[in-house]
């Protein structure tokens, strides 16, 4: 699983779930938190798998990585998941080899997002990756295919307005309750969980409700507390979660706990509850969410929302993919001449030795000017072999002109 000649597109897998064929209830089956990824990088250390990330957001569950067969990454995932493997590929996608690297680049723009051109999805990209890297589950293949679609998808948000407008999965929620709930700015509304998406729904319902009357709740109570203070808003802890819902009209929930956090006794007889559910796994019971005094909403009918900017956005998509297809083209180039570095060292190490054999060496060259020479010549050869894909060729070719130079 080592060898630089497995570590290729052809055996680039990705297998993965989305909004596009599973809801959202299948899809918190299949989330992935952060001591499940430990367990699956341990695990796949002892499968022989090295190089690997997994990418888990409300929209999707995805594992990327080598390996001989799709099967191996499916089994792995859904060794930790609470949906089995056979359900996951009832409603997976599997794509292999450029396919795989394209979906790469694909999410990484926001072009597979549920709300086209999500520019969030950037950020859990990152993410993701980087929890991969610091366990040793990163090589020089990822690495270099996450930065081309990182710069891929900053040239995108740079040059066209994919991303443009304000359509996030945060600013829906609000546009939500702006559309649905008659004097929203008067209501009383508890937010639990301030992460990324928490406190970007937080900041979109101060902007655009131009409302105060905001408590927030976080697992971390500091960080509620420290939002709170920026914004002009109050906080509260978990231990008031049953004080705090009751007095609340509209409940937004983005805590992506491993368990429904408002359960039924939280809501039931306590006024009429309009609830945004903005996790996955849902983080509100069941039976919580049918109870007649409570209004659901989840995310996947808040990306059902349309407007001018989605189809602005629309019209952006082909020139984005013409960007995208650049890239890829680059980073074909980059694993073709990868193929080609075991036979380049080679070469190296083989004009060294021509340098110091008798027959060959008329003049003392210094090291240094050695190096640059031998250098000259690797890049020479690589530029030839880009075009004429003739590795013996050049290689007997490099020696030959290495000779001459010298006589």
């Amino acid at each position: 699983m080592d060898t630089q000649h497995f570590k290729n597109i052809p055996n680039f897998f990705v297998a993965g779930i989305n909004y596009k064929k599973s809801d959202a209830s299948l899809r918190g089956q299949f989330a992935i938190s952060n001591d499940q990824y430990s367990t699956i990088l341990e695990l796949a250390a002892l499968q022989g798998l090295n190089e690997l990330f997994i990418l888990s957001t409300c929209n999707r569950t995805e594992i990327y990585g080598f390996a001989h067969n799709s099967n191996q990454l499916v089994d792995l995932l859904c060794s930790q998941t609470v949906g089995d493997a056979e359900t996951f590929k009832k409603a997976a996608y599997i794509k292999n080899g450029i396919e795989a690297v394209e979906h790469v680049f694909n999410v990484g723009a926001g072009l597979d997002s549920q709300i086209l051109g999500d520019y969030e999805i950037v950020g859990q990209l990152k993410t993701a990756v980087k929890f991969a890297k610091e366990q040793g589950f990163v090589g020089a293949f990822t690495e270099r295919l996450i930065n081309c679609v990182l710069q891929s998808s900053k040239i995108i948000k740079n040059n066209t307005v994919l991303s443009g407008g304000t359509v996030s999965v945060a600013f829906a929620a609000v546009q939500y309750i702006t559309n649905m709930v008659v004097a929203p700015s008067s209501k009383n509304i508890l937010l639990l969980g301030v992460g990324k998406i928490g406190r970007n729904t937080c900041k979109n319902l101060v902007d655009y409700l131009g409302t105060k009357k905001i408590t927030l709740i976080n697992r971390s109570p500091e960080k509620a507390s420290a939002l709170a203070a920026e914004l002009g808003l109050q906080s509260s802890t978990l231990e008031n979660l049953d004080e705090e819902v009751a007095k609340a009209d509209i409940i937004l929930v983005a805590t992506n706990a491993a368990q429904p956090v408002i359960q039924k006794r939280h809501v039931e007889g306590r006024g009429e509850k309009l609830i945004i559910d903005l996790s996955i796994p849902y983080n509100v019971a069941d039976d919580a969410q049918v109870l007649p005094n409570v209004q659901m909403v989840n995310v996947d009918k808040l990306s059902k929302i349309k407007d001018d900017t989605l189809k602005m956005r629309l019209a952006e998509v082909p020139k984005a993919r013409g960007i995208i297809s650049e890239l890829m083209i680059e980073f074909q180039e980059w694993c073709d001449m990868r193929r080609h570095v075991p036979m380049l060292k080679d070469l190296k190490v083989k004009l060294k030795e021509l340098h110091a054999h008798p027959q060959y060496v008329q003049t003392t060259t210094c090291p240094k000017k050695l190096d640059v020479q031998i250098q000259r010549v690797l890049n020479e050869t690589a530029g030839k072999i880009k075009v004429q894909n003739q590795r013996g060729c050049q290689y007997l070719a490099a020696l030959n002109d290495f000779i001459n130079a010298k006589n």
